[in-house]
């Protein structure tokens, strides 16, 4: 009897120790879980949302401005410089006049051509009477008549040369260059000014043919330049060239662009878009929201407070956003700054205000 319940103290000693074991396992294995919880770190980001818009596809090339209409203004004659008129920098109208010539020599001639014209026109009306009595020979007569036509001519050339001294602008336009001063004696058509118009201006492009489908003239185009980084100029395609060059594989494309207000200048350098798709209402995210590793499109999307990749499909794309065509919902945020440290399931936290997509795209530009 004693030795019966040796065995069953001794049983349920052993039962107690085990039992305290487990629950000493339990108790460890939920507070490492417990810390493993409380060591992950919500990793910061920023997001945005995806907006509808629009949004355009756009040719883009780098140009170089050119003025539509610009005039080297020679002497039509060899006169020593008056007067100058106008400065460079001043806008001068078609007509106007720019500078005088010395014209003491010019008005001599005139004068004198003028007297001579008198006098042969006296000599053949006088001649003329005499030839019609039968006094004078025809041949006599009308070399008389040749001489006053010649004289006429003459004069006419004479009073031709004297309108030359003063130069005048073939152009309105802006002078772009003034090339002479006062007193300086100018030869027979050399160069005294450049006038440049300023409004349109061309930018021409030399465009692959494999783009020759997808533009045609008056399509819409715009252009940003260095020296205006925060304005966008307008434009349309004026004409394309209906030959490929061989060597090069590209066709010339001329861009008019708009420039009301001379903010532009021929020889400034910059990149001309030509806008030939429109897509409207469309789902636009930031092209920062691009996870740059992956080999397909690929986003991280918030949900609850951490992350999933999400593979979409994309369409257009502009300088600052790109079309979504599946995969991604109106409304939902994308994270846009912090990709680099998150995987797949990361807790999130996010910093400041959702942005949107940017929707002030080129879509507004009319296609043709």
């Amino acid at each position: 009897m004693n030795r019966l319940r040796q065995v069953v103290a001794l049983s349920t000693v052993a039962a107690m120790a085990l039992l305290s074991g487990c629950n000493d396992g339990s108790a460890k294995t939920s507070e490492q879980a417990e810390n493993e919880k409380k060591e992950e770190v919500a990793v910061p980001v920023e997001v945005a949302s995806v907006a509808t818009g629009d949004i355009s596809a756009v040719y883009s090339n780098t140009t170089s401005l050119e003025a539509e209409n610009q005039a080297v203004i020679v002497a039509k004659s060899s006169e020593i410089i008056t007067e100058i008129f106008v400065e460079e920098g001043d806008f001068v109208e078609k007509g106007q006049r720019m500078a005088q010539l010395n014209t003491d020599k010019l008005t001599l001639e005139v004068k004198r051509a003028e007297a001579n014209l008198k006098r042969l026109k006296t000599e053949l009306e006088r001649n003329r009477r005499i030839y019609e009595k039968k006094m004078v020979s025809s041949d006599t007569y009308e070399k008389l008549k040749f001489d006053y036509q010649a004289q006429k001519a003459a004069y006419e050339l004479s009073k031709l040369q004297l309108e030359f001294a003063s130069v005048v602008a073939p152009i309105s336009g802006v002078v772009s260059e003034r090339m002479v001063k006062v007193g300086n004696m100018v030869n027979l058509n050399q160069a005294m000014f450049k006038v440049t118009d300023f409004d349109p201006l061309h930018a021409v492009i030399h465009v692959p043919e494999r783009e020759l489908s997808k533009l045609k003239t008056n399509q819409a185009a715009w252009l940003k330049v260095d020296a205006r980084e925060q304005q966008l100029f307008t434009g349309k395609i004026l004409r394309i060239s209906p030959v490929v060059d061989p060597t090069s594989g590209t066709f010339k494309v001329t861009v008019e662009i708009e420039n009301k207000n001379n903010a532009l200048m021929p020889g400034m350098f910059g990149r001309v878009g030509i806008v030939y798709a429109n897509h409207k209402d469309t789902l636009l995210i930031s092209k920062d929201a691009l996870i740059a590793e992956e080999q397909e499109p690929t986003v991280f999307k918030v949900n609850d407070g951490a992350v999933v990749k999400v593979n979409i499909t994309t369409g257009f794309e502009d300088n600052n956003n790109i079309e979504v065509l599946t995969g991604l919902n109106s409304g939902d945020q994308v994270v846009i700054a912090g990709k680099n440290s998150l995987k797949d399931n990361s807790k999130v936290e996010i910093l400041g205000q959702s942005k949107e997509a940017d929707a002030t795209s080129l879509a507004g530009l009319k296609v043709n």
